[in-house]
C-alpha cells in the first residue's frame, strides 16, 4: 500500500477515477424522471465539487449549472407551445391556437395548457439538466487535459490536438479581455461590432505568436516524430476502431433509452468497448510512444470508482425491474414514491467525497487557516 493511500495525505485524484464516477453519477440520473431523485443527484455532485475542486481552477461548473437551469425552461416552454407531451386534466391556461394538418397528430402551436404536461416536461428537462451537472463534476474536479495524458498511443495525434485546443482557447479569451481593457484606458467605449473588429487584429497576432512557440516547444521535445506502418495494419486498427465505436455508441443509446430492448444496452456496450480497445492495443504496439509520470491509482481510486457504479447498477435494475417511483405516473399529479434503495445508492456517490484525498492547494489553504504545515505527496 502506498504512504498516500495509508495516511491520507494530499495528492490529485487519478483523472479515470473521477470521470467513471461521473459516468456513473449521470446513468443513474439517465434511467429516472423521478425529481426527489434528480435533485439528490444535483445535491451529491454539487457537494462533491465544493469538497474536493482544485483551488485555483477556473470555476466551469457554474457554467453547467446554468446550462442545465436553460434546458429545463426550454423544455418547459416548449411543452407548453407545441405539446407533444403528456396530455393532463388540470387546465392552467389556454394560449391562442393555430390549426395543423391531421398528419401532425400529437402536435400542436398553442392551445391548453396543463399542470400534469408542464410537470412532464419539467422532469424531462431536470433529468438532462441531472446528466449535464454531473458531466460538469467530473469536468471541474479532474481538468480534461490531465486526462488526455491516458489516451493510448493510436490516439496520439488526436490528444495533442485536443491539448492544444484546450491551453489556448482560455488563453486566447484572456489575451481579449486584456487588450480589451487596454483600448479603454486608451478612451474607447469597448462597444460595438466596429469596436470588437478591431480587436481581431492584436488578439490573432498574440494568438499566432503563441501558436509558434508552442510548435517550437513541442518539436523540440520530439512531437513530430513520423510513425512507420503498413497499409494492411492501418486498415484493420481503423475498421476495428470504427466498429468498436459504433458499438459502444449504440450500446449507449440503449443503456440510456429504458425503451429499447436489453440486448441493445450493455451487451452491446461492453462488445463494443472490448472491440474499441483490441483496436487501440494493437494500434499501440506499432506506435510507441513515451509518456510523463503516470498518476497513482491505490485504494482512493478504488473507492471513488465504487461510488460512481453503485448508483448506476442500482438505478439500472431499478429501471429494468419498473420499480415504484423510478419513472413516476404523472396523471393524475400526485407526489412521487422514493424508492429507498434508490436514495441510498444515489447517496452513496457523495461518499466519493470523504474516500478521496483531499488536493494539494485545498490543503494549502487550509492548513493557511488554520496555522498548520501541510504534507503534499506528488504523484
Amino acid at each position: 500500500m502506498r504512504a498516500a493511500d495509508r495516511l491520507g495525505l494530499p495528492r490529485l485524484l487519478h483523472p479515470v477515477a473521477w470521470w467513471a464516477w461521473g459516468l456513473g453519477l449521470a446513468t443513474a440520473a439517465s434511467r429516472t424522471t423521478n425529481p426527489v431523485l434528480l435533485l439528490l443527484v444535483l445535491a451529491v455532485a454539487t457537494w462533491c465539487v465544493l469538497e474536493r475542486r482544485e483551488s485555483g481552477r477556473p470555476g466551469t461548473f457554474a457554467m453547467f449549472l446554468w446550462i442545465g437551469l436553460f434546458a429545463i425552461v426550454l423544455r418547459v416552454v416548449m411543452a407548453a407551445l407545441l405539446g407533444g407531451g403528456v396530455t393532463g386534466r388540470v387546465v392552467l391556461f389556454r394560449l391562442p391556437e393555430i390549426p395543423l394538418p391531421a398528419w401532425t397528430s400529437g402536435v400542436r402551436v398553442g392551445g391548453a395548457v396543463t399542470a400534469e404536461g408542464l410537470y412532464a416536461a419539467a422532469c424531462e428537462g431536470l433529468r438532462l439538466a441531472a446528466i449535464l451537472v454531473c458531466l460538469g463534476a467530473a469536468n471541474s474536479l479532474a481538468s480534461p487535459r490531465r486526462l488526455l495524458r491516458y489516451l493510448p498511443a493510436t490516439l496520439y495525434d488526436v490528444g495533442t490536438a485536443v491539448v492544444v485546443g484546450l491551453t489556448f482557447a482560455p488563453q486566447l479569451a484572456h489575451e481579449a479581455a486584456r487588450v480589451r481593457a487596454a483600448r479603454r484606458l486608451r478612451g474607447h467605449s469597448g462597444r460595438g461590432l466596429r469596436e470588437l473588429a478591431r480587436l481581431l487584429v492584436p488578439v490573432l497576432e498574440n494568438a499566432f505568436e503563441r501558436s509558434m512557440e508552442l510548435a517550437a516547444s513541442m518539436e523540440s521535445r520530439g512531437y513530430g516524430r513520423a510513425v512507420r506502418r503498413s497499409t494492411g495494419s492501418r486498415r484493420t486498427a481503423s475498421t476495428l476502431a470504427l466498429v468498436g465505436l459504433l458499438g459502444v455508441v449504440a450500446g449507449l443509446y440503449g443503456l440510456l433509452d429504458a425503451s429499447t430492448p436489453e440486448l441493445l444496452g450493455l451487451p452491446l456496450l461492453l462488445a463494443g468497448a472490448l472491440v474499441a480497445t483490441a483496436a487501440l492495443w494493437a494500434g499501440a504496439r506499432r506506435d510507441r510512444r513515451s509518456g510523463y509520470r503516470r498518476d497513482p491509482w491505490g485504494l482512493p481510486e478504488w473507492g471513488v470508482l465504487a461510488c460512481g457504479v453503485a448508483p448506476a447498477v442500482v438505478l439500472v435494475v431499478a429501471s429494468g425491474r419498473a420499480w415504484p417511483g423510478i419513472v413516476p405516473v404523472q396523471v393524475p399529479l400526485t407526489f412521487p414514491a422514493v424508492p429507498v434503495v434508490a436514495v441510498v445508492g444515489i447517496a452513496a456517490a457523495a461518499l466519493a467525497a470523504t474516500v478521496s484525498p483531499v488536493p494539494p492547494r485545498r490543503a494549502e489553504l487550509r492548513a493557511a487557516t488554520s496555522g498548520a504545515t501541510p504534507t503534499a505527496v506528488s504523484p
